[in-house]
């Protein structure tokens, strides 16, 4: 293995070195080594004999087999991300996020059990659950994302899973993830966190309790806007049914793909630190504009969910929302449509600013948002915060009217 697998060392070092063994960045036979692993491209592979063909097995996750069962680049990837999180016994990739998060519970779930989600989950993952899974036998219930320990009254002899979302990527609850955890191991069941917002560098989900960390590494991980890939991390206990689920459903990733995201893992530090940092000098900012109602943004003190963020994370991303007060969604759309600096587009994490409008009201059941003032998404990118903040100024100035 190599020394990312070492404890001793710091995230930001495990970044840099992560998924860079020596025999997938040289060959002995030319000599020394190069800095990134090689993108491998392949579907056939070559075996010098039949006796060789058979010595490599079926089961193989880290010997040249077959081109879906990976390359070296998708399994430096997989290596490197597998060191962020202590306890973890290795991670998958998927090609998206949501195939990602559709690859768990496809594995961990069957007919007649029962899913606990949490209700302020990413859309695309209800829809999954409402679609997909209630086709095939499974039943979901949405849970409120404040319960914490609570969530144990609401665990049937049927429930496999409780999925946790933290924080939510439209409103931003901060969930007591060791609590609910807890509860969920003392009765035999196993949790799912999507950590797409906090990155295992902000949030150690396996260090919290959780069994499988999920990410959609198209955001902060990749982090230039150009791939899209969804990872899955595990305990030793849920590894082998994650992977030969993974295996069943024929999922693979390019290794071109790979080569983007571990280009953009290695700088996932001082991005992360940067995103953060400007998005608390715009939140600070908005929080007082007379236009606001209130900033949902976990690093704020004023925010609901601060206590529990300050205890578990290191840090913030960039992604926060605030509402428009006393606004209608006409007057939402002339503040987008306004700004120059933040582009209007789904997903976040990259390096540019984006801001989209959110309506979270008809996608929650087991709770209610009731806030009726239009809600706005930021992803705050790595421009200079005084020139977003400037952006978001001519904004309020054109849905008012004046601008």
């Amino acid at each position: 293995m190599n020394d990312s697998d070492d404890d001793s060392l710091r995230p930001a070092t495990k970044l840099v070195q992560g998924g860079r063994r020596a025999e997938w960045t040289g060959d002995p036979r030319l000599g020394g080594a190069i800095v990134n692993p090689p993108v491998w491209r392949a579907s056939t592979i070559l075996y010098d004999n039949i006796a060789d063909m058979k010595a490599r097995g079926h089961a193989t996750h880290d010997k040249l087999y077959y081109g879906r069962r990976g390359t070296p680049t998708v399994w430096a990837l997989a290596d490197a991300l597998t060191a962020m999180e202590a306890g973890a016994e290795g991670t998958l990739l998927y090609p998206s996020g949501v195939a990602a998060i559709a690859g768990g519970l496809l594995a961990l779930l069957s007919p007649g059990d029962h899913l606990l989600m949490v209700d302020s989950a990413y859309e695309p993952t209800r829809t999954l659950c409402n679609g997909l899974l209630a086709r095939m036998g499974v039943r979901t219930s949405f849970y409120d994302p404040l319960i914490g320990e609570g969530v144990a009254d609401l665990i049937e002899p049927d429930t496999k899973l409780v999925f946790l979302e933290s924080p939510g990527s439209l409103t931003f609850e901060v969930q007591d993830v060791p609590a609910i955890t807890a509860a969920a191991r003392a009765r035999g069941v196993a949790t799912m966190l999507d950590n797409t917002w906090a990155t295992p560098l902000l949030f150690p989900a396996l260090a919290h309790g959780v069994d499988v960390a999920m990410m959609s590494l198209t955001k902060y991980v990749g982090g230039h806007s150009d791939a899209m890939m969804g990872s899955l991390t595990a305990t030793k206990a849920l590894w082998p049914r994650l992977r030969q689920g993974a295996y069943q459903l024929g999922q693979a990733v390019s290794p071109d793909d790979c080569a983007l995201m571990l280009r953009g893992l290695r700088t996932l530090d001082v991005r992360m630190e940067r995103h953060g940092a400007n998005a608390r000098v715009i939140a600070d900012w908005l929080a007082g504009r007379p236009e606001v109602g209130r900033v949902l943004c976990p690093a704020l003190p004023s925010d609901p969910g601060h206590a529990i963020w300050s205890r578990d994370f290191s840090g913030a991303s960039g992604l926060f929302g605030f509402t428009l007060k006393g606004a209608d969604d006409a007057a939402r759309a002339r503040f987008i449509d306004a700004l120059d600096l933040f582009g209007i587009g789904f997903s976040w994490g990259g390096y540019e600013s984006l801001a989209v409008p959110s309506d979270p009201a008809s996608i929650r059941s087991a709770t209610k948002w009731s806030d009726p003032d239009p809600l706005v998404r930021l992803s705050i990118g790595l421009e200079d915060p005084s020139d977003l903040i400037a952006d978001l100024g001519r904004g309020f100035a054109s849905m008012k009217g004046s601008g």
